[in-house]
């Protein structure tokens, strides 16, 4: 079983949404992310949180946009991991995207 990180990228920064969000736009949300969550099952290991930047450190590649939170999960296959993101309530936002990165064992650490 391999686990990923989810990446949630968007045009718009988590703070500036939940900002500008109404509390029922706030509150219609959920059910599309909980049902989802549900859709997926096991595969989910942590729903995870939106996020926030506070600070970049280097002088590195930094992308466009914003994370906009996170969650990881576990599938037997890259494949299968993007066949469970189907209907994935983030993707539904025109210009947002999901980064998948596969975790990948520390060298030397067992």
């Amino acid at each position: 079983m391999t686990t990923y990180l989810l990446l949630y990228r968007s045009t718009v920064s988590a703070s500036d949404q939940m900002a500008n969000a109404t509390p029922e736009q706030a509150q219609a949300g959920m059910p599309a992310w909980m049902a989802w969550g549900d859709k997926v099952g096991a595969a989910m290991t942590d729903m995870g949180s939106p996020t926030q930047t506070v600070a970049t450190v280097g002088d590195g590649l930094v992308t466009s946009g914003f994370i906009g939170g996170y969650s990881l999960m576990e599938a037997e296959t890259t494949d299968v991991l993007t066949a469970l993101l189907d209907g994935h309530p983030h993707l539904m936002v025109p210009g947002n995207a999901i980064e998948v990165c596969e975790l990948l064992p520390m060298p030397g650490m067992g």
